[in-house]
């Protein structure tokens, strides 16, 4: 039978999820639905019927995203699911597809993901655009090389206190940040301070905890203790949800804080900033137990929008040559730089739009590009303009999982 693939109507978008649900072998919730139908409207969603029935679901929240200079919509994709019974099929191909065209048609220049499956998106122009670190932090060995600040308490608060005083430090932090997603009122509330029993996974109700700098909020972090015993001895850890700081210095003492939780033998930090201050500030670096992994990949869908809405060091002008077979809309060549749009010059740097994506927000220069194998010079001296023009203080940081 032909696999019809078209937007769910209202009352079908359950049902598709919980085919979404099905591919990684777990149900649909109750308040995951109730949850999910606050945020994403069956019009932002693609899913495949085999005959009545929902086979798979692909869908995509509605977000802006920091970019150097500014920020973009950007779609951020999710649900993505084919059930066992219906892969080999073609079916995830045509979702890819389909969906990058609604993009296109919505208006937002890119799409972002994070994914299950490293090996999958980058096919269809995906690129790894924010690189993650994990650690696994030892506290028996955690020591800042300097005193704590006199001035900064940090508090436990509850949720609607939390909704009060977090939001604007994170939108402190995300300004000029790229890599950054931005935050609804219901993100917030139904996301990031919610506290289902069901997201513990064998840990602790979720703490949230404000600091003050002379009364003023100037950070924040949420966290859970896994509580565990083992011949009479704690092994209790940490669990960091998130953590940030309007300044390094306040940063640092939330990592004091959490490192001086009684009774735990490990902080465990799902996404650290790459641009954290704690690497330099410990007297200890191996005891952080950092590992390096894909975080956010980015999809350019509109080119051309994505490298006008950029802004550029100072510096020489350079011609890009683009492929993109998934988007045969972005293939050609664009100058970039305060001129930044198509062009027919003749191309100084050749490479392919998930390879400019892992570019784009400053995670990679074109040098490594190059030297990877990912860029082509047209011209001496193309990856070192290019770099130049692409550079950003600081490099992106998503700590989003969608």
């Amino acid at each position: 039978m032909t696999i019809e693939i078209r937007p769910p109507v209202e009352d079908e978008l359950r049902a598709a999820m919980q085919a979404a649900e099905g591919a990684f072998g777990s149900e649909l919730e109750d308040h995951d639905w109730e949850r999910e139908r606050k945020i994403l409207p069956p019009s932002r969603a693609l899913a495949a019927y085999d005959g009545d029935k929902a086979v798979g679901l692909a869908a995509a929240y509605a977000f802006d995203l920091s970019i150097p200079g500014g920020e973009l919509p950007c779609a951020g994709v999710t649900w993505v699911g084919v059930l066992p019974t219906h892969r080999r099929r073609g079916i995830l191909r045509d979702f890819m597809q389909r969906q990058l065209e609604d993009v296109h048609g919505w208006g937002e220049p890119l799409a972002a993901l994070w994914a299950s499956e490293a090996s999958i998106y980058g096919r269809f122009g995906y690129g790894v655009a924010v690189p993650g670190i994990v650690a696994k932090s030892n506290p028996r060995r955690f020591a800042l090389k300097h005193d704590p600040l006199s001035n900064l308490s940090v508090r436990l608060t509850d949720a609607d206190e939390a909704y009060r005083l977090f939001p604007p430090i994170y939108d402190r932090f995300r300004t000029g940040r790229g890599g950054m997603l931005s935050r609804s009122e219901t993100w917030w509330k139904e996301l990031r301070l919610a506290d289902p029993k069901e997201w513990r996974r064998g840990a602790s109700q979720k703490f949230y905890a404000v600091a003050e700098v002379d009364g003023n909020a100037e950070g924040y972090t949420t966290y859970r203790v896994k509580d565990e015993w083992e011949d009479g001895f704690s092994k209790s850890e940490v669990r960091v949800v998130e953590l940030f700081g309007t300044s390094s210095e306040v940063e640092l003492e939330l990592w004091r804080f959490l490192h001086s939780i009684d009774l735990t033998v490990k902080v465990d930090v799902f996404s650290l900033d790459p641009a954290s201050a704690l690497f330099l500030n410990v007297h200890d670096p191996r005891a952080l137990g950092l590992r390096l992994a894909d975080a956010l990949w980015l999809r350019l869908v509109d080119l051309d929008a994505a490298l006008k809405a950029r802004s550029y060091k100072p510096g020489e002008s350079i011609v890009l040559e683009v492929s993109d077979d998934v988007c045969p809309w972005n293939a050609g060549r664009y100058r970039v730089g305060d001129d930044a749009g198509r062009t027919e010059d003749t191309a100084d740097l050749a490479l392919d739009v998930a390879d400019l994506a892992a570019a784009y927000l400053g995670a990679f220069d074109f040098h490594r590009l190059v030297h990877s194998g990912r860029a082509c010079e047209r011209r001496d001296g193309a990856a070192e303009a290019a770099t130049l023009l692409f550079r950003t203080e600081l490099p992106p940081y998503c700590p989003e999982v969608f």
